[in-house]
């Protein structure tokens, strides 16, 4: 007997889910599955990961499954999903990465990977005070996703290096630490070094500095953010936020889970976070229809 077929015999002996439930169950997952074997030949349920989940979603909605239908269907494969874990024919749950889409909602505007990479690795910043400094400052604001008035408030003890955090201060003086590598030391301490050249008498404790050595403020940091964007895309919205939805973005689209996202935006509730799902769905999309034979 497959899984699927005891799956649904469960679903109809212990659960007692009506006939044309379990019909609807079984057709999910029969669809799921062909689409699943298409992708690849060795893909199957047990070896079915969120990547392939997340695919045969945005392949529903490109061929014009309405979003009910598709909230449905993901109903279905987590309740499969929970019925395989508890049955221990595997040992993951795909579904903890998989969301069903939302309509009515933007999506967040944010820069493409292979943009933010050409800015961060061949755009020439300048080797001053000022170039390092606004280097950082976007360096900061796409590693850690934080808020341009937590950067603006950012003081001296805030920076850790000796473990790479940073301890920032959110809504309602929620304070979190957020992680950063440790190829990031040596920039943080190179700029540090020409901070402290060339304002050694500061008079105060910020992190970040003007040209002036006063604190930077929102007006300044969004005008280093749009100045650079502009180098690496036509987009019309180049501002500090946008940089804070790119951190969230790329960290999902790589396979990060969202509560851990949740946690390192200093979001409340998952539901702030949930939108960038939806993101990912788009940026799935153009690899749907590019990549697949049928698509």
């Amino acid at each position: 007997m497959s899984f699927k077929e005891s799956f649904l015999n469960y679903l109809k002996f212990e659960r007692r889910y009506s006939s044309h439930t379990i019909t609807s169950y079984g057709n999910d997952i029969k669809q799921f599955l062909a689409f699943c074997k298409d992708l690849r030949p060795d893909c199957d349920e047990k070896t079915a990961d969120f990547r392939d989940i997340r695919a045969w979603i945005v392949h529903l909605m490109e061929n014009g499954i309405s979003t009910r239908s598709v909230n449905r269907k993901v109903t279905t494969l987590k309740s499969f999903y929970k019925y395989l874990m508890r049955e221990q024919a595997i040992v993951q749950n795909p579904m903890n990465k998989v969301f069903p889409p939302k309509s009515g909602k933007k999506l967040p505007d944010f820069v493409e990977q292979e943009k933010m990479e050409v800015l961060l690795d061949d755009v020439d910043f300048g080797n001053g005070f000022s170039g390092v400094r606004n280097r950082l400052l976007i360096d900061v604001l796409y590693i850690t996703g934080m808020r341009l008035s937590e950067m603006v408030n950012l003081k001296d003890k805030s920076v850790q290096l000796y473990d790479q955090t940073i301890k920032v201060v959110g809504k309602r003086n929620k304070e979190r630490l957020i992680p950063f590598h440790q190829s990031y030391v040596k920039i943080f301490k190179d700029y540090l070094a020409l901070r402290d050249k060339e304002f050694p008498d500061r008079g105060h404790d910020y992190f970040f500095i003007t040209d002036k050595g006063k604190p930077i403020y929102a007006k300044f940091v969004y005008r280093v953010v749009t100045r650079y964007l502009r180098f690496v895309t036509t987009m019309e919205k180049r501002s500090p936020h946008v940089l804070r939805h790119t951190f969230a973005t790329h960290m999902l689209n790589r396979g990060a889970d969202l509560n851990a996202i949740k946690e390192l935006l200093g979001h409340s509730n998952l539901s702030a976070t949930q939108i960038y799902t939806h993101t990912t769905f788009e940026k799935l999309k153009a690899i749907y229809k590019q990549a697949h034979p049928r698509a």
